[in-house]
């Protein structure tokens, strides 16, 4: 785990650029887990999360929604029974940014504990 989930998001206005692919693979070396997905051309950081049940699975839901509420920054969620795909990714540029990398790790702590 780095740093990372000790950080905060910062509001992104759509001036800024998405993050390097030499960074973004610098930062995913830190989170092998998750994964980037292009959707329709979007780039996305993408982790499908199992669980035992899909109580288990609806809680950790609700645990990454109220995280995101409290950094304003928000994922695509996909709540099934035994799993849960998080996706993140900066709308307003269309990529990844720092805030998602930040997020990813900020989730994985939610697992790791």
């Amino acid at each position: 785990m780095t740093q990372l989930e000790n950080k905060h998001c910062v509001p992104c206005e759509g001036a800024e650029a998405p993050m390097a692919q030499d960074e973004l693979e610098r930062q995913l070396s830190y989170l092998p887990e998750w994964k980037v997905i292009d959707d329709s051309g979007t780039p996305k950081l993408v982790r499908v999360f199992s669980f035992k049940d899909f109580k288990d699975a609806l809680d950790f839901t609700v645990r990454v929604g109220q995280l995101a509420e409290s950094e304003g920054h928000h994922p695509a969620l996909l709540t099934e029974w035994g799993k849960v795909t998080v996706s993140w990714w900066t709308h307003t540029i269309g990529g990844i940014h720092l805030n998602d990398v930040i997020m990813a790790s900020k989730t994985e702590k939610l697992v790791l504990g």
